[in-house]
């Protein structure tokens, strides 16, 4: 596994200077198409183009698809050759590096096309275990900048199989997902999902659609986010901190 560098700046403030995350817009195209613009922070652009439409439900695991920046790399624009699984018609998306894709659908929309994780012979998972995932986390572009978040994908031992850092806490899951899908590994059955933030319904959403059993935060779930987990069949934690972690769907799988 490469380490993980994001792209910093040095900016000066009062008399000294403090190194900080890069932040640029990203536009996604399928065929040609805008599609999306996302707020985020470059490197692994192409996993990070395919991740969301996967978590959009546009496209299908097993899809070929090959994704790449065009030839004008200062235009930041991603190209994605596939197809996708519907007709994304008069909808575009736009991303922000805080609240992710504004306007997207009700809990009710994901569960038509979300795997029930649930339904499914998944492992259990030691509750110190997860309470301890966030320590195992690496976050070099944190430790220098503060302004990132990142989200790993551990299997059920405890060991990080890849971590991306991004100033969006969507846009870090949607890299780590685009990867395991690029790479042929998506549904993620036997898996775990670990994030350095809070808990929001589209975080759910994404590991939901990649069949992940179990995600873990640092932070605080939603109310949307509890209720999509439960209803998909989903373990979630949060406040994963100082060896202790609250369990607020899919005890089952907990030991």
């Amino acid at each position: 596994m490469a380490d993980v560098v994001p792209l910093t700046s040095r900016v000066e403030h009062d008399g000294g200077s403090d190194v900080v995350a890069v932040e640029e817009p990203m536009e996604i195209r399928v065929g040609g198409e805008p599609l999306a613009v996302t707020m985020r922070t470059p490197g692994h652009d192409e996993e990070l183009a395919v991740g969301f439409l996967h978590g959009e439900g546009l496209l299908a695991a097993g899809t070929p698809v090959r994704a790449g920046l065009t030839d004008d790399l200062a235009a930041n624009i991603v190209e994605v050759d596939a197809t996708l699984t519907r007709d994304p018609g008069a909808r575009r998306f736009y991303t922000t590096s805080s609240c992710g894709v504004c306007g997207r659908g009700a809990l009710d929309e994901v569960l038509l096309t979300a795997p029930d994780v649930g339904a499914r012979d998944t492992p259990r998972v030691d509750r110190a275990l997860l309470a301890g995932l966030p320590d195992r986390l690496r976050q070099p572009g944190f430790d220098a900048t503060g302004g990132l978040h990142a989200t790993g994908l551990f299997d059920t031992g405890g060991t990080l199989l890849s971590v991306r850092e991004d100033v969006g806490r969507h846009n870090a899951m949607d890299k780590v997902l685009g990867r395991a899908l690029l790479d042929g590994e998506v549904p993620l059955h036997d898996r775990i999902l670990c994030v350095s933030g809070r808990l929001s319904f589209e975080l759910v959403q994404k590991a939901a659609m990649a069949g992940v059993p179990v995600l873990v935060g640092v932070g605080a779930p939603t109310s949307l986010a509890v209720s999509l987990a439960r209803e998909c069949g989903m373990t979630l934690g949060g406040f994963a901190r100082g060896g202790h972690v609250n369990i607020y769907a899919g005890h089952e799988r907990i030991n």
